[in-house]
């Protein structure tokens, strides 16, 4: 089976954005582009935690919901939550209500708050574990890398929750560390063009620290 399917502009793109109607503008506008704001990092690390056992379509949908109960995951706002916001989640129809989850953004948003103060950023942190760039394409069919278990063990040993290797590898994914849109697809050459004129959260760290 191809892994680039045709998609209604008759260009090819990676099979998995035709599972479903919205996955199109993700797949186009956001998957694969490299990400260095902090709250958009802490953002997808959290969604993909809440993604635990459920589809990303489910999370797609519920997006901007998660985004007002979660004061847009800015985490030094988020960091400052207590008992009472955590009920009030509980409540909130429009997110998943898991109490487990929620707590844990809760508490990663607290150990966001200490590893910026540490590392100048979270994005300085994370680019950190990025892997060496591919050459060519790899099939979409991998669900950790070396990296994404040494960045998921990073994080644990920080105190966060909720970021297993296979999170952690998808959030890898989605915010540009790695272009894993298939090489056929049309998308793939635009990510490798952004992540060209990228300047890493590490370079400009360094610049400052000189």
């Amino acid at each position: 089976m191809s892994q680039t399917i045709v998609r209604p502009d008759g260009k090819p793109r990676c099979r998995w954005c035709a599972a479903a109607p919205e996955f199109l503008d993700y797949h186009d506008k956001e998957w694969g582009f490299p990400e260095d704001d902090d709250f958009r990092l802490f953002e997808k690390l959290s969604l993909e935690g809440f993604q635990s056992g459920l589809s990303w379509r489910t999370i797609l949908a519920k997006r901007g919901n998660f985004r007002k109960a979660f004061r847009k995951f800015n985490y030094n706002k988020i960091a400052k939550f207590t008992a009472r916001d955590v009920d009030r989640l509980l409540q909130d129809k429009g997110i998943v209500r898991h109490r487990g989850k929620i707590e844990a953004v809760i508490n990663n948003a607290q150990r966001a708050v200490e590893l910026a103060r540490k590392e100048g950023s979270l994005a300085a942190f994370v680019w950190r574990y990025e892997p060496v760039p591919q050459t060519a394409a790899a099939p979409q069919t991998a669900s950790t890398s070396p990296e994404s278990v040494a960045l998921s063990k990073a994080l644990k040993k920080l105190g966060w929750k909720f970021v297993g290797p296979t999170t952690v590898y998808a959030f890898m994914q989605a915010m540009g560390l790695i272009n894993d849109h298939v090489e056929d697809c049309i998308i793939r050459r635009k990510v490798a063009g952004d992540r060209r004129k990228f300047r890493s959260p590490l370079k400009s760290r360094a610049s400052k620290d000189a």
